[in-house]
C-alpha cells in the first residue's frame, strides 16, 4: 500500500522525542514516544491482534509512540512518497479509537506545539489551544509555513483522509 521503504527513525522525529512531554496529570499531553519504529513483526502481530485479521501485515504502519493505556501513534504510509515525513499520522487506540492525526510530520509538530498529542487530536478534537513553550519553539524552527490553530490542522487531516476510520473497520473480523 506504501511507498516508504527506509525504515529508519527521521533525525527530526528524534529531536521532537527528546523534548519533555508533561502529562500533567491529565491536562497535558498523554503520549509516550519510542526511540525507534516497531519492528515489522511487532507491528504484524499487533495489527492482527488488534484488528483480528490474520491476513494482515501492518507494513503501511510505522508506529513511533504510544498513550498511557496503549493506544499507538503511527506514520501511515499511503502518499506516494519515499519521503516519511510527508506521510499522515493516525491514532489506533487500545479501546478501538481510531483517527488521522495530522496530514504530515509538519502539521503533527503544530498539534505539540498547541499542547495536542495523538491521542488528544482523536478524542478531543476541540481541545483549547494551551501553548507549549518547548514545542512551539521547535515548531517556529522546524515547520514554520505549516503553523496554524489546532482544530485546523485536525479538521484538514479530517477532510483530507475522511474515509481512514471506515478503512481500518472494514480491516477488522
Amino acid at each position: 500500500m506504501g511507498f516508504v521503504v527506509n525504515r529508519d527513525f527521521p533525525e527530526l522525529q528524534k529531536a521532537l522525542h527528546r523534548i519533555e512531554i508533561d502529562y500533567d496529570d491529565g491536562d497535558g499531553i498523554d503520549f509516550e514516544p519510542f526511540a525507534e519504529f516497531y519492528s515489522r513483526n511487532d507491528t504484524a502481530d499487533w495489527i492482527k491482534a488488534w484488528t483480528g485479521n490474520t491476513d494482515l501485515d501492518g507494513n503501511e504502519f510505522l508506529i513511533f509512540g504510544q498513550d498511557g493505556t496503549g493506544g499507538y501513534a503511527a506514520f501511515w504510509c499511503i502518499r506516494e512518497t519515499n519521503v516519511l515525513l510527508e506521510q499522515p499520522i493516525i491514532f489506533l487506540g487500545s479501546e478501538g479509537e481510531t483517527g488521522v492525526v495530522a496530514s504530515n510530520f509538519y502539521d503533527y509538530l503544530w498539534l505539540f506545539a498547541w499542547g495536542v498529542g495523538p491521542y488528544e487530536a482523536v478524542a478531543y478534537p476541540a481541545n483549547e489551544e494551551l501553548k507549549n513553550q518547548s514545542f512551539y519553539e521547535f515548531a517556529e524552527k522546524h515547520a514554520p509555513t505549516h503553523r496554524d490553530s489546532a482544530a485546523n490542522l485536525i479538521s484538514k487531516a479530517k477532510v483530507e483522509f475522511p474515509n481512514f476510520s471506515k478503512s481500518i473497520e472494514a480491516l477488522c473480523r
